[in-house]
């Protein structure tokens, strides 16, 4: 065996060794801090947690409590009393369809509780359902640690989860550093005891013609470089990352959140509707009245500007625009694709929603950036947590009476139609 040889099965060792490593830890990982879905196991991360509990009461909270029946069953311990992961993420979704279907399961809670019909949340993923019944089990195995008495029967006779079972994310990621950094040493260590090797081998004198020419034989860097080992970590990490870019890139097509191009003239919001406390409603004066918030004209510039910083080079292109007859060509910020319908007199005018709702602390920028995602489900979401102001409008009496005998929360967007596909795509 010539010493390239050695050298290549060394190297084809430790990276045997750094992928079992990463694939434990990542194992570790997944189990510790987001549960595989293919495993159909309920996360511990924190980050999903607080992710499920915002879904659970936007959501669920109006029908279900966790400890105690309301609407519909308890949901403490649904996991376990449900047939599986997939049939709960499928209920939620669309429970009339698992009905239909002539689940036992499914019909044996349709007729106990009197025949209700759940909402469907189609627009659910199954990590959004597995964020949801994480919380559930986090806020169940809370109150049986609060309560011992009740914890047996809340967990169905198990022991109570074992603290300190949960490992932070940066904990693992420091393992991990630490493993390729021992690796690494090992690397040197062998490439240091090959080296003394020959060397000692070299003083001998009773070394055959062959045995000397191996002894003799040396590696360069060139050739562990092209060695197949090597050639193969540089295209699984160049394959990886590449991945890992394109999967990003895609994610976020369409979403412009944080987007604040240059203005063609720099007006500052924060001066105007903050400092000087200018309604947003004096300069966008469609928000009330029409589809459009509309982009001001120069002439309501002109209102203030006819006698206040007259020099200025900013408001001279101002004077520009009013003089040759032309519009200043503001780009667009807040830009909906053709396909969305969104109307502001709606949303301002009769559901009362400020301006910062969507654009977030505008009295506060110097230069104004896209604060929200607007995508489909950051509206539902909102449409989901809503209450409607239906104070005063007999338009919504009976509406309010229909609701209220159906649930003891207060009327959302959502139960006004808010989610129908045609109310936004048309």
């Amino acid at each position: 065996m010539t010493q390239r040889v050695f050298l290549n099965r060394v190297l084809i060792t430790l990276l045997v060794i750094v992928s079992l490593s990463t694939f434990t830890f990542a194992q570790t990982d997944s189990t510790a801090a987001a549960a595989p879905e293919a495993a159909g196991e309920i996360p511990v991360d924190p980050s999903r947690i607080s992710e499920g509990e915002s879904l659970f009461k936007g959501n669920c909270a109006s029908c279900h409590k966790i400890g105690q029946k309301l609407v519909g069953p308890a949901l403490a311990g649904v996991y376990d009393r449900a047939p599986s992961i997939d049939w709960i993420v499928s209920f939620v979704q669309n429970s009339q369809k698992v009905i239909q279907s002539g689940d036992d399961y499914a019909n044996n809670l349709y007729e106990e509780y009197n025949q209700t019909q759940m909402t469907a949340f189609p627009t659910f993923s199954r990590d959004d359902i597995l964020n949801i019944l994480g919380y559930i089990k986090d806020q169940a195995e809370n109150q049986a640690a609060a309560t011992p008495a009740a914890g047996v029967a809340a967990a169905g006779g198990d022991a109570a989860a074992q603290p300190g079972t949960t490992i932070s994310s940066t904990y693992l990621n420091a393992i991990m550093i630490g493993l390729v950094v021992v690796l690494v040493l090992i690397l040197v260590v062998l490439v240091l005891i090959t080296t003394v090797l020959q060397k000692y081998l070299r003083q001998r004198d009773d070394l055959t013609e062959e045995d000397r020419e191996l002894v003799e034989s040396s590696t360069s860097f060139s050739q562990v470089l092209t060695s197949t080992p090597v050639i193969f970590m540089a295209i699984f990490l160049f394959a990886a990352i590449s991945f890992k870019v394109v999967i990003n890139q895609l994610y976020a097509v369409g979403i412009q959140k944080g987007y604040s191009p240059e203005q063609p003239i720099a007006f500052s919001h924060k001066l105007h509707a903050g400092q000087y406390e200018i309604d947003c409603q004096y300069c966008h004066t469609g928000v009330r009245k029409s589809k459009s918030a509309n982009i001001p004209s120069p002439n309501i510039c002109m209102n203030c500007h006819s006698a206040i910083l007259t020099e200025s080079a900013e408001i001279q292109k101002i004077y520009a625009a009013v003089d040759n007859n032309q519009p200043i060509e503001w780009v667009r910020i807040h830009n909906l694709p053709d396909l969305a319908y969104f109307n502001h007199s709606q949303h301002v005018n009769v559901g009362e929603i400020e301006c910062q709702t969507c654009h977030g602390p505008i009295e506060e920028m110097e230069v104004v950036e896209q604060y929200a995602l607007l995508t489909m489900g950051w509206c539902i979401d909102c449409h989901r947590k809503t209450d409607v102001n239906t104070e005063g409008n007999a338009y919504y009496d009976k509406l309010v009476e229909l609701h209220d005998q159906e649930s003891k929360e207060a009327l959302k967007v959502e139960d006004i139609g808010g989610l129908e596909c045609s109310k936004c795509h048309y």
